[in-house]
C-alpha cells in the first residue's frame, strides 16, 4: 500500500487536461488532473465518470440540462453516454474516478486525446 499526497502529487506536475494515474481498484482509475480554459464536448458510451475538485472551480456544461457548478470539495458524477464539457476559467485540480483504460476524451479524438501518465 501506498499513500498518496493530493498537494505533492498535483504539485509534480504544471500540463492541463492531461491526466497522471494515481492509483487503480478494482478495475476502476483515479486520476489526477490539472484544468484551465475549455476542454472538448465528449461521451463515454460505457463509463461514468466522476469529478472531485481538489481546489478551485469546474463547470460540467451539459447539452441536455443545466451546467453543474463544482466549488473545492464537490463531486458530480457524468453517467455513461451523457455528452459533457468541463470548463475552469481559472486553473483547478480535479480528481477523476472513472475505468481503467478510459480515454480522456471518450469518443472523440482531438489534440487534447492522451494517454495516462502514471505519477511519478
Amino acid at each position: 500500500m501506498e499513500k498518496v499526497d493530493l498537494d505533492g502529487a498535483f504539485g509534480s506536475f504544471d500540463e492541463h487536461w492531461s491526466p497522471r494515474l494515481a492509483g487503480e481498484l478494482n478495475g476502476q482509475a483515479v486520476k489526477l488532473a490539472k484544468a484551465e480554459g475549455e476542454f472538448v464536448w465528449h461521451e463515454h458510451d460505457d463509463a461514468d465518470e466522476l469529478f472531485l475538485v481538489v481546489s478551485g472551480e469546474l463547470r460540467i456544461e451539459l447539452r441536455e440540462q443545466a451546467d453543474v457548478v463544482l466549488q473545492e470539495g464537490e463531486f458530480v458524477i457524468v453517467p455513461r453516454g451523457v455528452e459533457h464539457r468541463p470548463v475552469a476559467d481559472d486553473e483547478a485540480e480535479i480528481l477523476l474516478f472513472e475505468p481503467s483504460g478510459t480515454q480522456n476524451t471518450g469518443d472523440v479524438e482531438d489534440e487534447l486525446t492522451t494517454d495516462v501518465e502514471r505519477l511519478e
